[in-house]
């Protein structure tokens, strides 16, 4: 990069720990710390929640989902305005009604001790665990565009968070969110703007949608009911819905953000904020990738987007097989170029059938192209034992890098490192707060003061963001990076969304029938998962998304059977 980008990067980092920081040097108490002072208004807790979810992965693999697979993804958000309409109208007042901190002191109030400290023992691996991938994901991606050490990277972002985090808590994340929102869709709006303005003379919006849309990029509803369908309508209005309630209805990391806000009502605007904007944040996000995509029917694109990792490959015995490929891609790629402006051509002249045969041999030249590519992916596998080939999170930051002005690369990159450092503070408050709350104060110590309690908050927050960071030191890359984060949360979010659902609709379950039925579920959605994995669940496999709904009706079904049982 550019002198002048990397002045943008770390200047618009920098500013945003020290204003953090700044922003609470004058608050000293456990309220303030874990609730924010009760003072934050409902456009401030709309963003934070934005911010929240918004992690690095949302601005490094969407747009290149939408490169490789179109705009379905967005369905995955369809449920996500009725999930918060129920969260407004059912968990929010009973969470403000008894003043809690964390989710699951209500738990306590309505069972038990045993099946609170279970709730909040799923959320702590959970959310560990998602944690460390966080601060990974973007990491790996950064680290090989940065020409950084990939343990660096990780640290650098782990210590930028925990600095203020630590500092300030709650306030302080949801003062820096503001700050990093702005920089954030600032940022990809900018991109946007900017991929249009790249495509050749002559080819306009129109031309650029016409493309994207007769190549099936554009393709944004799918109506067929699949339970393999990891995005559909159906999906998204029922998986992701369960999803969402136990995201941001049981999810600390989200409760917290809420909960800070100076009234119910405050909080409650603040979610539909969350659910008006999210599905257009979204969507802009992934138009984005979609006319990267048109780009690159212009220009042609590299065959592997993993440029360090490419560059390793030339240094193998396998090189010339690679360029090899790399020659054949070159000529399809010409073919491609000549039948997309013929396309162009027919549809500007209206001519149906004319457009109907253009499609079709673009289509085809796309599926040769796409054939070559994976070939070519084999091999880079086959030459570098080991090394990870999915490449499509490098796409955005690889067109990126090659396309855009001095200065917006810097501020892009901060982007990436600002969603990464907005989603892990929130990430670390929560998990501080919880083993705080639930655990610490609950178990350990209960009549320490109010200073007691800080000190010990701000230890537990950092203890979580050094563990991150180990973590994150060691894992291995998912195949997409937003997918992996969803999977995790789809395998252990039901259960407690299950226990909330039980605690707040069915009075007569008592607190034995409902913690054997969560941890029995617990155990069957990751053995169906195992079932999934290996292929072996026949008429039984399904996307990991309707783990959601499942995992719910689970808990509640076997809460029922167990009373049913324990009464007889």
């Amino acid at each position: 990069m550019n002198s002048i980008d990397w002045i943008v990067l770390f200047g618009t980092l920098i500013s945003i720990v020290a204003y953090g920081v700044w922003k609470t040097r004058k608050d000293r108490d456990i309220d303030s710390y874990l609730r924010g002072g009760d003072d934050v208004k409902w456009w401030a807790i709309g963003l934070s929640i934005m911010a929240t979810q918004a992690s690095a992965i949302t601005f490094l693999s969407t747009p290149g989902q939408a490169y490789t697979s179109g705009m379905g993804f967005i369905q995955f958000y369809f449920g996500l305005p009725v999930a918060m309409i129920i969260i407004s109208v059912f968990f929010l007042p009973i969470y403000y009604k008894l003043k809690v901190y964390t989710a699951y002191e209500y738990l306590e109030t309505r069972f038990d001790m045993k099946t609170r400290m279970l709730a909040a023992f799923i959320f702590l691996i959970q959310r560990g665990l998602a944690a460390g991938i966080t601060i990974y994901a973007p990491s790996i991606i950064l680290s090989s565009l940065l020409d950084w050490d990939l343990r660096a990277t990780n640290i650098v972002i782990g210590v930028l968070v925990i600095i203020y985090t630590v500092s300030g808590g709650t306030k302080a994340v949801t003062q820096t969110q503001k700050t990093q929102m702005a920089v954030m869709m600032g940022g990809m709006i900018l991109a946007g703007i900017m991929v249009l303005n790249s495509l050749p003379s002559g080819v306009g919006m129109n031309d650029a949608l016409n493309v994207a849309g007769k190549m099936g990029k554009l393709n944004v509803v799918d109506f067929e009911f699949d339970l393999k369908n990891r995005y559909s309508f159906w999906s998204g209005m029922t998986g992701a819905v369960f999803l969402f309630l136990s995201y941001f209805g049981t999810d600390q990391s989200q409760v917290q953000r809420y909960l800070s806000g100076k009234s119910l009502s405050e909080s409650r605007l603040g979610l539909m904020m969350n659910g008006l904007l999210k599905v257009p944040m979204q969507f802009i996000i992934l138009f984005i990738g979609a006319m990267v995509f048109v780009y690159y029917q212009y220009n042609e694109p590299p065959i592997f987007f993993n440029e360090t990792l490419k560059n390793e490959v030339y240094e193998t015995e396998r090189a010339d097989d690679f360029r090899a490929y790399e020659e054949e891609y070159t000529k399809v790629f010409d073919e491609k170029l000549q039948a997309v402006e013929g396309l162009n051509e027919a549809v500007r002249a209206g001519n149906e059938e004319y457009i109907e045969e253009a499609k079709i041999v673009v289509n085809e030249l796309q599926a040769e192209s796409d054939v070559i590519r994976q070939k070519a992916i084999t091999l880079v596998g086959e030459a570098v034992p080991g090394a990870e080939t999915k490449d499509t999170d490098y796409i955005f930051m690889n067109f990126v890098m090659k396309t855009m002005p001095i200065g917006l690369v810097g501020l892009l990159f901060a982007v990436i490192f600002s969603a990464a450092m907005s989603s892990t503070s929130s990430e670390l408050n929560a998990l501080g707060s919880t083993t705080t709350i639930d655990f610490y104060k609950r178990r350990v110590k209960q009549d320490g003061d109010d200073e007691h309690y800080l000190k010990y908050s701000k230890l537990f927050t950092l203890a979580w963001g050094i563990l991150a960071i180990i973590v994150a030191s060691t894992l291995s890359l998912f195949d997409n990076l937003i997918q992996a984060v969803n999977l995790i949360g789809s395998l252990f979010y039901p259960i407690v969304l299950g226990i909330f659902i039980v605690a707040f609709f069915f009075k007569s379950i008592k607190s034995n029938a409902v913690f054997i039925a969560a941890v029995i579920s617990q155990l069957l959605i990751i053995f169906i998962h195992y079932l999934n994995v290996n292929e072996m669940a026949g008429v039984f496999t399904m996307g990991f998304l309707w783990y959601n709904m499942v995992g719910c009706a689970f808990v509640v079904i076997l809460s029922f059977v167990i009373k049913a049982i324990k009464d007889n």
